[in-house]
């Protein structure tokens, strides 16, 4: 008796507010934007070398992104909604 109340009391019940989603996908959206600025810059020619590999966007601006995304990401999961919606 007790497991079919325990399963009836957790059907259709999210982990997870809403809040908590919107901030993972803002988090997989910085992420995904970092990873395809930091796509590119390659050689056609493997004998010849090509400076674009060491431009600013994808030094410096894609990983920032991308560690960005990731703080989202540690956010939405520590976050708890119910906390806040009761003050």
């Amino acid at each position: 008796m007790g497991e079919q109340k325990r399963k009836q009391e957790s059907k259709g019940e999210f982990i997870f507010e809403k809040k908590n989603y919107k901030f993972m996908f803002i988090g997989l959206a910085f992420i995904a934007l970092g990873f395809i600025l930091m796509a590119g810059g390659g050689s056609d020619d493997p004998n010849v070398f090509n400076p674009e590999i060491f431009n600013w966007r994808r030094i410096r601006l894609a990983p920032t992104l991308i560690l960005i995304g990731f703080g989202f990401q540690i956010y939405a999961i520590l976050v708890n909604p119910k906390d806040s919606d009761s003050k």
